[in-house]
């Protein structure tokens, strides 16, 4: 009986202590919940951060990564194919333009520039004669014709034709026995009949033989016609002589003509035979070894100018329209932390290019003094500045909202203000209206 009550008054003791624990805890809990909102109570309200408005100068800017690249890059090969059998370089050597790179076996293009070259002095020879015997041929045409005094010369009389005066005069007439006149020329008949003829028949013996003198001028006409005749001939004959040796001569010099065309294309193949560097730079690429096989045009060393690099980027089309020609950028460079170098863009795409998530714009800076020993493909970031004003009325531009075209929102002491908005910046914006220069408005909101 004893020990029951004994085993019952100490199990309510355990159940005391728990209850007075629990109610413990409860207290505390209480003290802390009105300690807290006693605190709150007695905290200050937040209030908003403010700046006041002022003047200095407003930048836009828009920024991407972009890649290290050369300014030109030379895509080298041999004109003729063959075997190759020297190569002086090797990619990362740094050549000087004019330096010979590689070659192949030129026994073919030399043999080719051989025989071009006799072809050539053949076709000059052929030339030379088509021109000597055309030049024959005028000389000849200039001298064929009559003698101009012989044709325009009157016909000397036969003795089968009668005297014109023995048919005019009478049979008493003394004329008749002046028989050795008509071996004589005209002239001389005229003057012996003027000198023994009578008085009354001079008229009729003048008018017989300037009829008949008239007559034999027409034939001395005639004369004169044939040999004209005969000198058309002889003229048509020399045209068509000249004609056909023009013909000669221009054939000829046809054929001069492929042929140095013929010779100029194997030397220019002979030429090929050597790669040259045509700028100084570094080599990229050599794309064979002495005794393998190459066709002639495929790409065997590549040449890039790294003397003179350039960067190329991309901007999404959000920022692409706000770029232009000549802009200032600045570029960084993760192997030169902490430097800066002053970069221009030279050129914008007008064309897009779609990835089919994003449409972006390539655009190409050029270094203002570019750092020594860039590496080529390496990355950079580039800052382009797209706006810059100065000396303007501005404020952060977080204090302004709901922007639309030129105007946008502030809030000046707790209430909404309308101002005007001109250069939009990623640090200050430009107010053209609305404030003025130590108006307080918050900072953001």
């Amino acid at each position: 009986m004893g020990i029951g009550l004994t085993a019952w008054r100490g199990g309510n003791r355990r159940w005391v202590l728990v209850a007075a624990g629990v109610l413990v805890v409860l207290l505390v809990a209480a003290g802390v919940a009105v300690a807290m909102n006693a605190g709150a109570d007695e905290a200050p309200k937040t209030v908003a951060a403010t700046v006041g408005v002022d003047t200095g100068a407003v930048t836009a800017e828009v920024a991407t990564t972009g890649t290290v690249e050369p300014a030109q890059t030379r895509t080298l090969s041999f004109t003729v194919a063959g075997t190759v059998e020297s190569v002086k370089v090797r990619a990362g050597t740094a050549v000087q333009a004019g330096q010979a790179l590689a070659s192949v076996d030129d026994s073919d293009a030399q043999s080719a520039v051989d025989s071009a070259e006799e072809t050539l002095a053949d076709a000059q020879d052929s030339l030379a004669e088509a021109q000597d015997a055309a030049d024959d041929g005028s000389t000849s045409t200039t001298t064929t014709g009559c003698v101009a005094p012989a044709a325009y010369a009157d016909p000397a009389p036969t003795s089968a034709s009668p005297s014109p005066t023995a048919t005019r005069m009478p049979s008493a007439s003394p004329t008749k026995t002046v028989s050795p006149t008509r071996t004589t020329s005209p002239a001389a008949t005229r003057t012996t009949q003027a000198t023994k003829a009578p008085t009354t028949t001079a008229p009729a013996q003048t008018g017989a033989p300037r009829g008949t003198q008239g007559t034999g001028g027409n034939q001395g006409s005639g004369g004169t016609s044939t040999c004209g005749q005969s000198g058309n001939q002889g003229t048509q004959g020399g045209g068509q002589g000249s004609q056909q040796g023009g013909d000669a001569v221009l054939s000829a010099q046809q054929r001069v003509n492929q042929a140095e065309v013929a010779l100029a294309d194997a030397e220019d193949d002979l030429e090929g035979t050597t790669i040259t560097a045509p700028i100084r730079g570094k080599v990229l690429s050599v794309a064979g070894k002495v005794g393998s096989q190459v066709s002639g045009g495929s790409t065997f060393i590549t040449l890039a100018d790294v003397y003179d690099m350039q960067i190329s980027a991309d901007f999404p089309e959000a920022d692409a329209g706000r770029l232009a020609v000549r802009q200032k950028a600045a570029v960084t460079l993760a192997d030169r932390a902490g430097e800066s170098f002053a970069a221009t863009v030279v050129q914008v795409d007008p064309v897009g290019t779609s990835d089919g998530t994003m449409v972006t714009y390539g655009v190409v800076l050029s270094f203002d003094e570019a750092p020594a020993d860039l590496l080529v493909g390496q990355t950079a970031a580039v800052r382009v500045t797209t706006g810059s004003a100065d000396d303007v009325l501005r404020v952060p531009s977080t204090a302004v909202h709901d922007v639309a075209g030129t105007s946008g929102t502030v809030l000046k002491g707790g209430a909404k203000v309308t101002v005007g908005v001109g250069l939009r910046g990623d640090t200050y914006t430009e107010i053209t209206s609305g404030l003025a220069q130590g108006d307080v408005v918050s900072r953001s909101w």
